[in-house]
């Protein structure tokens, strides 16, 4: 196993570069936006976004990035994750509606975990029945999986129907908390720390565990994998299932950040997601990461400060990005 570790993970340095955009984004803001705690509110509300664009982004990032799949199908999960909570909150109102935090934090993690049950299984067989018979061609893998969200969209319109359906936040995570002068919604706190824990969860689950190790290495060397007895098509499988789960988890944070639910959702976030894909470097988890707080935080600024141009600061995030590094932020070495 160590010659598989030693050909598949080579040490890298860090760079750092990167890492200080974000930062030096907030503090370019705070003259232009003048008082502190407007500052303090909109670089919280942009940390939120990008969490959750993030969260959103992820499953995704996963999937291109360890088994070079272009699944342009992934908005069908979000939107399914999203109707599956409206669902289970549906089935908890006194859950979501008493003022109590741990009732509330408890119906959104069963609407949660429901939600990625769903969405892990639909992308098991959106794996086998579309994705498997197009390994490796890309413009088949388009057109495919695109076709598979028109199918997948108009099932929910059957299930759910056509209308938009309200998704409220449950009563102890409405309003604000306050920080001095400053106020910050409480479901945008809550966002912040459910992007922390699965960017922690993928980064140890990757770079610190045997099944991230065999993973890629199965992405560097599939044979050698295969020669040391595991299945490494049993890992893709895996690996596209947990890509769809996230999916799902993002479609539930998104559907609560929106209040709502239609079942285009998902096809109207696809081009924000792979914005930031390409901004982060075509499947670096990290890159994610940190593409989704610049998308998040430029958004909420330009919003404040020029809401025309906030229309499209996504594209002059990436234009400049891509300038400045053509492979993104933190391409991805064996691509």
């Amino acid at each position: 196993m160590s010659t598989v570790q030693t050909a598949a993970v080579p040490r890298t340095p860090i760079d750092w570069k990167p890492l200080l955009l974000a930062p030096l984004l907030a503090l370019a803001a705070m003259p232009l936006v003048g008082s502190t705690s407007t500052w303090i509110t909109l670089t919280a509300a942009g940390l939120a976004m990008g969490m959750i664009i993030f969260i959103i982004a992820s499953g995704l990032t996963l999937i291109f990035g360890l088994m070079d799949v272009l699944n342009f199908g992934h908005g069908v999960f979000i939107a399914l994750g999203a109707f599956v909570a409206v669902s289970v909150l549906g089935l908890l109102p006194e859950w979501t509606t008493a003022n109590h935090l741990g009732m509330n934090l408890a119906a959104i993690g069963l609407a949660m975990l429901a939600a990625m049950l769903a969405t892990g299984l639909l992308g098991w067989v959106f794996e086998r029945v579309l994705v498997r018979k197009v390994y490796g061609l890309h413009l088949m893998q388009i057109l495919i999986t695109m076709g598979g969200m028109v199918v997948g969209e108009e099932l929910i319109k059957v299930i759910w129907g056509p209308q938009m359906i309200a998704l409220e936040v449950p009563a102890s995570l409405r309003g604000a908390a306050l920080f001095g002068d400053a106020a910050v919604e409480k479901y945008r706190l809550l966002a912040v720390v459910v992007g922390f824990v699965v960017f922690a969860a993928m980064l140890i689950v990757l770079n610190r565990t045997k099944l991230g190790l065999l993973i890629r290495a199965g992405v560097q060397d599939g044979e050698m994998v295969e020669s040391l007895g595991y299945r490494i098509k049993t890992l893709f499988v895996g690996v596209f299932v947990a890509g769809s789960a996230l999916a799902g988890l993002g479609g539930v944070m998104w559907g609560l950040y929106q209040q709502g639910v239609v079942p285009q959702m998902g096809a109207h976030v696809n081009v924000l997601i792979f914005i930031v894909i390409i901004i982060g470097g075509l499947g670096s988890t990290g890159g994610c990461f940190l593409g989704a707080l610049l998308v998040g935080l430029l958004a909420n600024y330009t919003g404040f400060l020029a809401p025309k141009v906030a229309l499209f600061s996504n594209i002059l995030l990436m234009a400049a990005v891509l300038v400045w590094r053509p492979q993104g932020l933190f391409p991805v070495t064996n691509r």
